[in-house]
């Protein structure tokens, strides 16, 4: 039997789904014991909308967003149209900053851009009622489901945006931010980046700037802890995640990251940072993203990475084979490039998302994965390019013995579990 959501689209009913995040809410990690009792368990369509599908990374679109990150017609991946075509009960959206100089002018320039992505956030809910709303608290989140309606969860990424001022923090809070990222492309004065920033002039990265993070950064853990918000540890070093876990008085989540051990882009997760990860509570959510999910490593794959950033006269080395595109001043050159890199890598399936998924439930356990797209800044694969083809994912997870009760825990059961930890360390 099925109850009918606003668009006319059905929602089955599945008792270990909503066992799972009832589970979640109460302070409980374990899984219901019922089995289900309305749908086939072989019935992956049927699963999928039962399911509260969680997406824990994606972008908005605002004027300078690269024209490749979007689909081929030129439209977001994450559009209402498309969160409801593909099921998807809740994503949080960056209220992000890219990289910039670390100056007071580089901070402001850093802020305006966070405060233009966060506009065009509440500005999508405010114009699309009858299909998106803005919420606060996991509570908000499973209620917004149970009304038919997509749940958009601010995220915050970039430290540099807040301007070296902790109390930015409380600022971003009050506008509904509950997801906090400190770091992205290049060390801030907070933390250090998983990618730093290449120096032409040096002929290399620019070396680490706190060893992990500095005093602003873990008075920033500290902060993001007292206000119930969600510690996200995706883009920073391997020390900054290592000493964020540490700190935290809450389970910290990866929002978008995947297994360095398969992947080797050094924004990827290290198995020590999966197994503290999973040792503290928190999740990983892997992504849709084909550089950080293909194994680039053997000699063939090496070699036509290394001949393309040559041709391109980008440097040999790397911390993921597209590197440093956006310094490529001419269009058709940079297209050139990003293509031969494409075709260096080869595509990217869902199966292999699911290697990534696999590698971590098997390392840490189910309770310690879900998924983060980020789309609209890169995310999209063979098969998942954008939110309408979530199913996709279910459909492989159920042919590689998934369970129903598994399969809600990483779409958005983990995800819950981890947010109301947050919620109730607050203080």
């Amino acid at each position: 039997m099925s109850t009918l959501r606003p668009g006319g689209r059905p929602r089955l009913r599945l008792a270990p789904a909503v066992g799972i995040l009832c589970l979640a809410l109460a302070g409980c990690s374990g899984p219901s014991d019922e089995a289900p009792k309305e749908i086939p368990a072989l019935d992956a369509g049927a699963l999928h909308e039962s399911l509260l599908v969680i997406d824990a990374h994606a972008d908005v679109v605002i004027g300078s967003t690269t024209p490749s990150f979007l689909t081929a017609d030129g439209q977001s991946r994450i559009s209402p149209e498309k969160l409801r075509a593909g099921g998807v009960g809740a994503v949080v959206v960056s209220v992000a900053a890219g990289p910039g100089e670390r100056t007071p002018e580089g901070d402001a320039q850093g802020r305006a851009e966070a405060d233009e992505r966060l506009d065009v956030i509440l500005a999508l809910a405010r114009d699309n009622p009858d299909s998106l709303v803005i919420a606060r608290t996991s509570r908000e989140v499973i209620e917004a489901h149970e009304r038919g309606l997509t749940a958009l969860i601010l995220g915050f990424q970039n430290a540099r945006s807040l301007e070296g001022d902790i109390d930015n923090l409380d600022r971003f809070h009050e506008a509904g931010v509950r997801v906090f990222s400190l770091n992205h492309l290049g060390h801030n004065d907070f933390s250090d980046s998983s990618r730093p920033v290449h120096i032409a002039a040096l002929g290399a990265y620019e070396p680490p700037a706190h060893s992990g993070l500095s005093e602003l950064g873990r008075q920033a853990i500290e902060r993001i802890n007292a206000l119930g918000g969600l510690v996200d540890v995706s883009q920073m070093s391997k020390e900054a995640t290592l000493q964020a876990i540490a700190l935290s008085k809450s389970p910290v989540i990866a929002s978008h990251s995947n297994v360095r051990a398969i992947s080797d882009a050094t924004r990827n997760l290290s198995d020590e940072e999966i197994d503290r990860i999973g040792q503290t509570g928190g999740v990983i959510h892997v992504s849709p993203f084909a550089a950080y999910l293909i194994n680039f490593s053997t000699p063939e794959k090496l070699q036509a990475i290394k001949l393309a950033r040559e041709a391109a006269g980008l440097p040999a080395y790397y911390s993921y084979p597209y590197e440093l595109y956006w310094e490529i001043p001419d269009p058709a050159a940079r297209a050139a490039f990003t293509n031969s890199i494409r075709a260096a890598l080869g595509p990217a399936s869902v199966d292999l998302m699911a290697d990534h998924i696999d590698y971590v439930v098997k390392r840490i356990g189910i309770d310690h994965v879900g998924i983060g797209t980020d789309f609209n800044h890169g995310g999209g694969i063979e098969g998942y390019e954008d939110a309408s083809q979530s199913r996709a994912v279910t459909e492989t997870l159920v042919k590689r013995g998934y369970t129903a009760e598994d399969i809600a825990k990483i779409w958005g059961g983990n995800f819950i579990r981890a947010m109301s930890a947050a919620e109730k360390a607050a203080g």
